[in-house]
């Protein structure tokens, strides 16, 4: 069985325009002798996937409480923005490599999403957003009639179980 991926054709520019932010904002901190503690050189890891209702976009935000950050919608424009604070718990550091900062992440929804139904959950340091797609805009199956055939009569599953109930 082979598997069918759609080809998108700006999958690369993207991944490279990716790149290319997360080299400015964390390797040219780095090189300035900057750690990134005091400016925030982080942005939370997103997964992006769907299913037939839905396209859900599932952020990390580990260690921070529901009131570091906020979830804004305008214009079709899906904004996470917050800071994750460096809570200082010794003066003897050796290391420090957790991510710390004021961070921002925008994601231009796509005319399939009805953002009124937009919902949101925190749970265990993952944020995930529930898009739901608008109706016309979902795949349905179309029944394909052979020559001749006439269309099959269908039956409302809503109407027997009303009048069963009145019953």
């Amino acid at each position: 069985m082979m598997n069918v991926m759609r080809y998108d054709p700006f999958r690369d520019l993207r991944n490279l325009q990716e790149e290319v932010n997360r080299l400015f904002t964390t390797s040219l901190a780095r090189a300035f002798g900057d750690e990134g503690i005091e400016r925030g050189a982080w942005t939370p890891n997103v997964d992006i996937y769907e299913d037939h209702d839905h396209i859900f976009i599932e952020a990390d935000l580990p260690g921070m409480r529901r009131e570091d950050f906020e979830l804004t919608l305008e214009n079709n424009v899906l904004t996470l923005r917050g800071e994750r604070r460096f809570e200082k718990k010794s003066e003897n550091y050796h290391r420090v490599e957790r991510p710390y900062g004021i961070f921002s992440r925008s994601f231009t929804l796509p005319q399939t999403v009805a953002t009124e139904g937009v919902t949101a959950e925190y749970r265990d340091g993952v944020l995930r957003i529930a898009l739901p797609k608008r109706e016309e805009v979902k795949a349905r199956r179309i029944e394909i009639l052979s020559e001749g055939e006439a269309p099959k009569p269908q039956v409302i599953e809503a109407e027997a179980k009303a009048a069963a109930a009145r019953s």
